[in-house]
């Protein structure tokens, strides 16, 4: 049974709703209902090729009708697994349609007079259009409608449940013959045998896991008549295949001296010796002066913005000219697909088709996600279908747009990227006497090998020049040299300080408490110190994990629900093209059940990215578009290089730029 279902105007006005149930009447009226969270969350955001939206409990299915820029929406409870949802909403926008087009299209024309300045007479649209007698008669329509898909899956539903008459069996009477039945005898036989070579094979895999530890025997497996079975190898064996492949290490006869022992000597922090008090050349070599921020008036140290190669995008050139030569690439044969197009017509899904497959080849060259690609260009394809095009250059102007617009829109943040601004704020609030104030806390989560300590020691460095005194804490005991990596970046940027210049000692510092202790822990005890001793920014470095490791995203679930963090940043690789949907899906997803399981509220999710390797791909940003849709958070920061000040910010337009460039 449905229990809401909604025709409105793209400009917010519904035409005409219907609940089912006094239940489902906040289904419209409610800011945080279904319907309202669909508009915010996927048609606004450019989601309109997802199936269906989930929220609440409630299911909610939509389609459109472009030339009247009109929604079609259904909602209903997500347990019923309505199977006529689909084809009731087709019949649904024929049928509407046929019957008020007129009229709708009157009233569409007065909106756009009125968004374009042309006419005043339909300000106030809402009040003075009367839809309720415009529509008068469709209800009865909708429910004989509703009725009849309703009865037919019902009929359907029966007709699949009906009782199959069971098989009878085999008539035939059984053979005579007794020689291919096997005596009781030889499957005794042949049981034992089995049970003996089984026994065998797990006393050799027991001795070979010995051997692994002690130096016994080793286990290869030799195919056997009934499948794959372990036998022992002799010792020398073993050996010999150990150091076939690895050469012996040779090490120097003479004992280091004292100037070679100094160099590899990194557990105390030394005195600067270069002369004039500057700064040595390997300090000066973890600073990228052309790389530098810029100083805004307030004296705010701005991290730079990512810049690409300028010129026009796939796109543009290939539909500047109708008779000019097709450029090369997965776009370049949208020019001969729109000189077909030419005069005026409704596009349909066959027109398109062709066009939307290369966006989709386009997209992925550009290091999208495939099933990202798949969305957008269905989104793409859903917002043009029905529209009434013009000639050539109309058709070419409204399928770039509705590309531009769905890649912007899947951008551009829903949330705030001044992550300044939010310590700062968080820092100047006002608090009651009686207690102190709390640093502003952001914790780094990730996979193995993305550059999470690197990219947090960049972070680090930006927040020193503006003034920071920062804590660094290293929950990632785990990894062999993982609190030693994070002292040697402390160590350097204590030297470097504000500008990259002056000593800066006391503005960071790091909290370590070994290898093998509980993390959540160590982030706890990190922020209580950083609290009592006047740090403005604690930034969490966790140990890497793979997104399908349930045990260690617990342990992350726990540090997250047990520490609160302001802020949860993500760190990716910008190559990693289809995994980051994988990656992010599930460690969204785990953070938020598991942290909701383990803390009290609500569940923590990701709340931006930091996207490493950028420098690496080019134009080839894809991964900002795949991590953006899937999380609809932000990428704060990108890292694109091994200084201290290869972090730059990414701007939406460029984004844009570089994705439709060919």
């Amino acid at each position: 049974m449905l229990d809401h279902c909604s025709i409105s105007h793209k400009g917010g006005i519904v035409l005409w709703s219907r609940s089912f149930t006094p239940e489902a009447s906040h289904l419209a009226s409610s800011p945080s209902s279904p319907v309202n969270s669909l508009i915010r969350e996927a048609l606004i955001e450019g989601r309109t090729a997802e199936e269906k939206y989930e929220k609440d409990g409630y299911a909610v299915k939509w389609t459109f009708f472009n030339d009247l820029e009109l929604i079609f929406v259904v909602a209903y409870h997500r347990i019923l697994q309505l199977t006529y949802v689909d084809d009731l909403l087709a019949a649904l926008k024929a049928l509407f349609i046929k019957l008020f087009e007129p009229f709708l299209a009157t009233f569409v024309a007065s909106l756009h007079a009125v968004k374009s300045g042309k006419s005043a007479a339909a300000r106030d649209s809402p009040k003075t259009w009367n839809f309720a007698k415009a529509f008068e008669g469709w209800d009865d329509v909708f429910d004989k409608l509703v009725k009849g898909f309703a009865e037919k899956a019902a009929q359907e539903r029966k007709s699949r449940y009906r009782p199959v008459a069971p098989a009878l069996p085999d008539p035939s009477p059984p053979s005579d013959d007794l020689s291919t039945v096997p005596s009781e005898s030889s499957i005794a036989v042949q049981d034992e045998q089995q049970i003996a070579r089984n026994v065998q094979a797990l006393k050799n895999r027991l001795r070979g896991r010995g051997g692994r530890r002690g130096g016994g025997r080793g286990v290869a497996k030799v195919e056997s008549g009934s499948g794959w079975d372990s036998m022992p190898v002799s010792d020398s064996e073993s050996t010999s295949k150990k150091t076939k492949g690895k050469a012996q290490r040779k090490w120097g006869e003479s004992a280091p001296s004292e100037t070679e022992m100094a160099s590899l000597d990194f557990s105390t922090d030394k005195p600067d010796s270069s002369p004039n008090g500057h700064l040595s050349h390997d300090l000066q070599a973890l600073v990228d002066k052309a790389s530098l921020g810029t100083r805004t008036r307030d004296g705010l140290y701005e991290v730079k913005d990512w810049d690409f190669a300028a010129g026009d995008d796939a796109i543009t050139r290939a539909l500047k000219n109708e008779g000019a030569k097709q450029p090369s690439g997965s776009l370049g044969a949208m020019s001969s697909l729109f000189a077909r197009l030419t005069g005026s017509k409704v596009l349909t899904e066959q027109d398109l088709k062709p066009v939307l497959e290369g966006m989709k080849q386009h997209l992925m060259k550009k290091n999208v996600a495939m099933e990202i690609a798949d969305k957008v260009c269905e989104g793409v394809g859903e917002s043009l279908v029905g529209k009434k095009v013009g000639g050539f250059q109309t058709t070419s102007n409204a399928v770039r747009t509705a590309l531009s617009s769905s890649l912007t829109r899947i951008l551009t943040p829903k949330t705030s990227t001044d992550l300044l601004l939010s310590i700062r704020t968080k820092l100047s609030s006002p608090l009651p006497s009686a207690q102190q104030r709390m640093p502003y806390s952001i914790t780094f989560v990730g996979v193995n090998g993305v550059g999470k300590s690197t990219n947090l020691s960049k972070v680090c460095f930006w927040l020193i020049q503006n003034g920071m005194r920062v804590l660094i804490a290293a929950c990632d005991t785990f990894r062999s040299g993982a609190v030693e990596q994070l002292r040697v970046h402390v160590r350097n940027l204590s030297m470097l300080g504000v500008n990259g210049a002056t000593n800066s000692k006391g503005r960071v510092e790091l909290y370590e408490k070994g290898y093998g202790k509980d993390a959540a822990g160590i982030a706890k005890e990190a922020i209580a110190y950083a609290k009592d001793n006047d740090f403005d920014v604690v930034l969490i470095d966790t140990a890497g994990r793979m997104q399908d490791n349930e045990p260690l995203m617990r342990a992350l679930a726990k540090l997250v629900a047990s520490n609160n963090p302001d802020k949860i940043i993500f760190v990716g690789e910008a190559l990693v093209g289809n995994e980051a949907v994988d990656q992010l899906t599930k460690f969204d997803r785990a953070l938020r059940d598991f942290s909701s399981a383990s803390g009290s509220g609500k569940g923590r999710g990701i709340d931006g990215m930091l996207v490493t390797k950028w420098d690496t791909v080019d134009d080839k940003v894809g991964a900002a578009l795949s991590m953006t849709y899937v999380t609809g958070q932000p990428i704060i920061f990108v890292g694109c290089g091994q200084t201290y000040t290869d972090l730059r910010q990414l701007r939406v337009a460029n984004v844009v730029q570089a994705i439709l460039s060919d």
